[in-house]
């Protein structure tokens, strides 16, 4: 793992390089952190939090919600993106602005210009829960990537080969801490261990994590 400065308004967040095309931005999110966590209220006001049914009949341990034109959702029929809330039977809510900035500065620096996410899927951790192993593969355009958002306790990040087998580089992540992947390992499966009990300022005991995909 490489480690790299660059130039940002007034510091210098540290870019740690996980692998060609996947990297952190390190703290590039906890200035606008109040108001991310602030829209994350407002959108599970219209669409709450819920604990999402695999297709093989497993209870995911993070709670999950949507915003923008798609939605992602699983169930015992599968894993795909839905423009309407299941739960609510409304559409998804729109993607607030704050997201949509953030998401194209984060690619941007990342070397992925003009992305534009149409789908932004927001879990919930509380200590205990965790995400295993996946790929993101419901996407129809694998040429964009993908940008998640770390808020509120630490956790660790699993970033691992295109096969799951694959032994995976362990990366922890903090408060503001961006990922960006794409190109050559779009595909390449990632999760994150059990979260740790915890209290941060800002979030209690709980950490949040915003996953901007470009779906269609």
């Amino acid at each position: 793992m490489t480690f790299e400065l660059f130039d940002g308004e007034g510091v210098e967040p540290r870019r740690e390089i996980i692998a060609e095309g996947a990297l952190v931005l390190r703290g590039f999110a906890s200035g606008t952190g109040p108001a991310l966590l602030a829209a994350i209220d407002l959108v599970a006001s219209q669409s709450p939090f819920r604990f999402m049914e695999t297709p093989g009949g497993h209870t995911m341990s993070a709670a999950m919600t949507c915003c923008g034109e798609l939605g992602w959702v699983t169930d015992r029929r599968g894993y795909r993106y839905e423009a309407m809330d299941p739960v609510t039977g409304q559409a998804w809510p729109r993607m607030p602005e704050v997201f949509l900035k953030l998401a194209a500065e984060a690619a941007s620096e990342a070397g992925f210009d003009d992305f534009v996410p149409d789908a932004c899927l927001i879990n919930r951790y509380q200590p205990g829960a965790k995400m295993g192993l996946h790929q993101d593969r419901d996407e129809r355009d694998f040429s964009q990537p993908i940008v998640s958002v770390s808020l509120g306790l630490p956790i660790v990040f699993q970033f691992g080969g295109p096969r799951r087998n694959d032994p995976p580089v362990r990366v922890t992540l903090g408060h503001g801490d961006v990922v960006v992947w794409g190109g050559p390992v779009r595909r390449n499966y990632h999760g994150v261990l059990t979260l740790k009990a915890g209290d941060h300022p800002l979030t209690g005991g709980y950490r949040y994590n915003l996953t901007f995909r470009k779906a269609s």
